[in-house]
C-alpha cells in the first residue's frame, strides 16, 4: 500500500463548529498516526452561500485547535493552492469528457416540478410546466428530493434547442440502473440501487459551473486522497461520487462517514442547541 494522503476541506458557507472540529480531528489523527499526507483543501464553491471572510477564519479555527497539513506549492496569502473556485477550467475538461460519453444530460426541471412528479400518478412521463429555478435543485451535497427522471429522455444534443429557446437548465448525471456495493471504513457494507433510491443528480449548471459532485471527485483523483472522512449525511453522495469514479474508470479512496454530533435532545447540532461556532468557544 503507498502512502496514505488525506484532507481537510472545509466550506466557507459559515462558521465552523463542533461538528466540522470532530470530523477535522479524526481526519487528522488517521492521516498523522500511519505517517501520511494531509492537504488543505477551500471548497468554496456554494456561490450564493459562501461568507466574505469565512475561510480565513476556517483556516484560524484550524490552526488554534492544533490542526496542521502539510505545505503545498502556489499558496498564497495564508491560503492553500487548491481552492475550488481557481480549478474551474480543470473541472470543465471532465465534464466535456462525460458529455462526450452522453452520461449527463440538460434537465429543465426545478424543485417544484420534481416534488409535482412524485405526487403524479404518472411520474415517467416529462412534465410540460418548465420551472423557474433550476438552481434550486442544485443543491450542494445533493440532498434534493429523489429525482423521477423527467427529462432523462434527453440527450447532450438537445442542449442546442433548449438555448435557442431561452430555457433555463442544469445538467443531470445518469446513475446506473443497478445494485451498488462498497465498505465504509466505519460505518460497514452499504448496498442501494442509486437510480431507484437517489435518481439522478445536479452534475453541472448551464454557465458551466460545476456542481459539488463533480468538483470533489476532481479534487480528490488529483490531489491523489486515498481516504475521506466525514458525516454520514454524506452517504448518498458517496454513491454520486463512486458512480463518477466508474465512468472515469479512476480509482476512489476509502470513504468513512461518521455519525453526525448530535445535542442533549439526542437531535443534530444545530443553533438551537446555542453558540457551538468554534469562533466563539477560542474567544
Amino acid at each position: 500500500m503507498g502512502e496514505r494522503i488525506g484532507r481537510l476541506a472545509p466550506s466557507p458557507t459559515g462558521a465552523q463548529h463542533l461538528g466540522n472540529a470532530r470530523t477535522f480531528l479524526v481526519a487528522w489523527l488517521s492521516i498523522r498516526q500511519n505517517g501520511g499526507k494531509l492537504i488543505l483543501r477551500i471548497e468554496d464553491l456554494d456561490t450564493p452561500r459562501t461568507k466574505r471572510g469565512a475561510a480565513e477564519q476556517a483556516i484560524e479555527d484550524l490552526r488554534w485547535l492544533g490542526l496542521d497539513w502539510d505545505a503545498e506549492p502556489g499558496g498564497e496569502n495564508g491560503f492553500p493552492p487548491l481552492v475550488q473556485s481557481r480549478r474551474l477550467s480543470r473541472y470543465q475538461e471532465i465534464f466535456e469528457h462525460l458529455k462526450a460519453k452522453e452520461l449527463v444530460y440538460p434537465c429543465t426541471c426545478s424543485r417544484s416540478d420534481v416534488e409535482i412528479a412524485q405526487s403524479a400518478p404518472h411520474e415517467s412521463q416529462p412534465i410540460a410546466q418548465i420551472g423557474s429555478s433550476i438552481d434550486d435543485v442544485a443543491s450542494v451535497h445533493g440532498t434534493e428530493r429523489r429525482y423521477p427522471g423527467n427529462c432523462s429522455y434527453r440527450g447532450v444534443a438537445d442542449e442546442q434547442s433548449l438555448i435557442a429557446a431561452g430555457v433555463n437548465y442544469c445538467w443531470r448525471f445518469r446513475m446506473p440502473d443497478r445494485t451498488m456495493e462498497w465498505v465504509d471504513g466505519f460505518c460497514g457494507f452499504q448496498s442501494m440501487n442509486p437510480r431507484e433510491q437517489l435518481g439522478d443528480f445536479v452534475i453541472g449548471r448551464a454557465n458551466g459551473a460545476p456542481a459539488y459532485q463533480l468538483a470533489v471527485v476532481v479534487d480528490d483523483f488529483d490531489m491523489g486522497i486515498t481516504e475521506v472522512v466525514r458525516g454520514d449525511d454524506l452517504v448518498p453522495s458517496t454513491y454520486r461520487q463512486l458512480a463518477i469514479y466508474e465512468a472515469l474508470e479512476w480509482t476512489p479512496p476509502q470513504m468513512n462517514h461518521l455519525p453526525l454530533v448530535i445535542g442533549p435532545d439526542g437531535r443534530r447540532l444545530a443553533k438551537r442547541h446555542g453558540d457551538t461556532r468554534l469562533a466563539s468557544l477560542r474567544q
